[in-house]
């Protein structure tokens, strides 16, 4: 039986599923293919829960956890709306092909609406087919404003 909840990050069980999942994602090559810090593990769910617009979407494949679609909320200033941020999104490798990727994005696409938002966003390693493939069935495509301008690309400047 295949279930995909909200997590409640008072739930020890779903606390404890959600460090678990994006532990085994951190450990894959499209993770980073590092083992989360023990002090991330430890405080992870204390900092998730301290901060409002985060949300964890779980899925369980006959109780186990499965998958997990970590979204953060933000907001679009051309729309004047919020928006929802897919960060992380992770299907365990004994658990793929079995649609949950599907059932994850269906999930936070149900919350993204009832949160009033006027899109989904990502981002995704330009060599991850299979994700981009799931991505693209589910609707997701590249950002651009028009040809002159190109497509967006996700930069980055870590801090400390």
């Amino acid at each position: 039986m295949t279930e995909v909840l909200l997590a409640d990050l008072s739930n020890p069980s779903h606390a404890h599923a959600v460090v678990f999942l994006l532990n085994e994602y951190a450990k894959d090559e499209m993770g980073g293919g590092e083992e989360l810090s023990a002090q991330v593990k430890l405080n992870l769910i204390s900092e998730l829960a301290k901060r409002a617009g985060i949300y964890a979407v779980l899925a369980f494949v006959d109780q186990q956890p499965a998958g997990l679609a970590i979204c953060m909320e933000g907001f679009s200033t051309f729309a004047c709306k919020p928006l929802l941020n897919i960060h992380d999104l992770a299907v365990l490798p004994d658990f793929r092909g079995r649609g949950l990727a599907r059932l994850l994005l269906s999930r936070v696409e149900v919350l993204a609406l009832e949160l009033g938002c006027c899109k989904l966003t990502l981002e995704v390693l330009q060599g991850n087919q299979p994700a981009k493939a799931a991505y693209r069935s589910f609707g997701f495509a590249g950002y651009e404003l028009g040809n002159a301008s190109g497509k967006a690309e996700f930069w980055q400047k870590k801090l400390g």
